[in-house]
């Protein structure tokens, strides 16, 4: 169990770099940077399953495209781009704070997929959220960047999206793939890569005949070394060996624990954010991390029961489904666990 709490922290650390990236690459605009990431992540899906490509292609049926594109929309290409307008505008702290709600909102999302907890028992833990949400927005608003009060609006909102947007796909991919077991974990997560890549490079082949990819918050000197140094790292580190630390980890510590080890993704960001920024948390933003780590730990530890009372009920689709950031490999047998 150590060595999964571990592994654990290490691809809490891998996925951290996901809300710093953003920011290092404020020259570019949150489309070039999904297009840059997925890209990247699509040819190395496409390494891994070029061996077995053409049997894979043969079984794919119509529902298995669509599946694919619209989990390819919106648990990778619309979530990342709208974390990277929440980090551009809002700054890191607050885009990770809000996004590190997930395992509290996917499992409120899915109550009815697995006899979830009564709301009434979730008050007091969401009341913690919604103080520490309170906190980040008053210090988002009072410490402001060159960013004018429009954009941080825009940001906060931005962050709420990509929280949304990623819930509904890890629901959706569950039910997904419970209702479809024909493919394995692994050969899923390796389409489901290969689609996102193919994918962001119509959308980026798209953006360019028709004029640009989009502004930008900010116009430095555009480097583009920097550009695919940092998308091919975040496609390795984050959504390649990020995961697989996190098979490891989910197979080796409770469900009840797994749903909090997700907390060290959105500790490792504000870390580098703040690394980044030069200093460290402000006294709102601390009382914003405490909160936050208390109401989602106490709504996870809440859901902890029917987890253990009702394995058969499907209750990974609400403590283990957060853990699937970003679709990467190997992540779609968390839904089938």
């Amino acid at each position: 169990m150590g060595i999964g709490v571990l592994c654990g922290l290490l691809a809490g650390a891998m996925w951290g770099l996901v809300f710093i990236v953003p920011e290092l690459l404020s020259a570019f605009s949150p489309l070039e940077l999904a297009v840059g990431r997925y890209v990247a992540y699509g040819a190395m899906a496409l390494a891994l399953l070029l061996p077995r490509l053409r049997s894979l292609s043969a079984r794919l049926a119509r529902d298995d495209y669509a599946a694919l594109l619209r989990h390819a929309l919106a648990g990778n290409l619309v979530y990342y781009m709208l974390l990277a307008v929440g980090v551009q505008y809002a700054g890191v702290a607050p885009t990770s704070l809000i996004i590190g709600l997930l395992p509290v909102v996917v499992t409120l999302l899915g109550r009815n997929d697995h006899g979830a907890v009564a709301l009434r028992r979730l008050a007091l833990p969401l009341a913690l959220v919604g103080a520490g949400i309170a906190c980040i927005n008053v210090d988002a608003f009072a410490h402001p960047s060159a960013a004018t009060g429009g954009h941080i609006v825009l940001g906060l909102l931005c962050a709420v999206g990509a929280l949304l947007c990623w819930s509904w796909y890890a629901l959706d991919n569950a039910r997904y793939l419970k209702r479809n077991p024909h493919f394995s974990s692994a050969e899923w997560s390796a389409l489901y890569g290969l689609a996102t890549g193919v994918l962001a490079l119509a959308l980026g082949a798209a953006a360019l005949l028709l004029g640009g990819a989009g502004d930008a918050p900010a116009a430095p000197k555009r480097d583009w070394q920097l550009f695919w140094t940092c998308n091919a790292a975040l496609a390795l580190g984050a959504s390649v060996i990020g995961n697989q630390l996190w098979n490891v980890a989910s197979r080796r510590v409770p469900v009840t624990l797994a749903g909090q080890l997700i907390l060290f993704e959105t500790l490792f960001a504000l870390l580098y954010g703040f690394v980044y920024r030069g200093h460290g948390p402000r006294a709102l933003e601390l009382a914003a991390i405490a909160l936050l780590v208390a109401g989602v730990t106490w709504s996870v530890r809440l859901h902890a029961t029917p987890a253990v009372s009702a394995p058969a009920s499907g209750t990974e689709a609400g403590d283990r489904e957060p853990a699937e950031r970003d679709g990467m490999a190997g992540a779609a047998h968390r839904h089938q666990a």
